[in-house]
């Protein structure tokens, strides 16, 4: 029973500060903050985690997963290669909007903030941005081989043209207040996949 509990704690620890960081950010969000976030004091946060950073990067990771489940949610049922990129750049929307994740996406955030300040977490967005950008190339070389998609298609330039115009839209969306920016980037997302991708 008492394992049971100290994980429950943990996990709530965890959800807390994924959502306080992805707000406030990593550096400027204090331990004092996820105590007001979480109920706990500094010892029964320590209890669990034997540094900051340790919780950051649960929490980052708590982030990027989620942020997965709902990738996956949006696949569901999508069928063929254009209509599986439009539903991953519906998560953007969705994120330009204040749906699934406040704070937006998490990825782009601990890109930009953690830079060269913070190795071991910007090694932490690397490998989620490679999952993204690995998941996305996935789609279209499989579009490759059902013959959805043009033989001489470049996979990676799509890819990462793909999550410049999403990601910088989601910036310009957040920055803004307004989703209109999104709005326009998938505007132009389709007619780039079309000209790219069309067989």
């Amino acid at each position: 029973m008492t394992y049971r509990k100290g994980e429950q704690t943990k996990a709530l620890i965890v959800q807390k500060a994924s959502t306080l960081f992805n707000c406030q950010g990593y550096v400027a969000s204090s331990i004092s903050d996820i105590m007001h976030e979480t109920g706990l004091r500094k010892g029964g946060i320590y209890n669990h985690f034997q540094s900051k950073e340790e919780l950051m990067l649960s929490a980052f990771s708590y982030s990027t997963e989620t942020m997965t489940h709902y990738f996956t949610e949006a696949l569901t049922g999508a069928k063929g290669c254009m209509e599986r990129l439009l539903a991953i750049a519906s998560v953007f929307e969705g994120l330009a909007k204040g749906k699934f994740m406040p704070g937006g996406c998490p990825v782009m955030n601990a890109a930009i903030e953690a830079d060269d300040t913070d190795p071991l977490m910007r090694q932490q967005a690397i490998h989620a941005m490679d999952q993204l950008l690995g998941a996305i190339r996935g789609v279209i070389e499989s579009g490759k081989r059902k013959g959805e998609v043009r033989e001489d298609a470049d996979a990676e330039y799509v890819a990462a043209m793909f999550i410049s115009m999403l990601e910088g839209a989601l910036m310009l969306s957040k920055l803004y207040g307004d989703p209109v920016y999104m709005e326009r980037s998938i505007r132009h997302l389709k007619s780039f996949l079309t000209e790219e991708l069309g067989s």
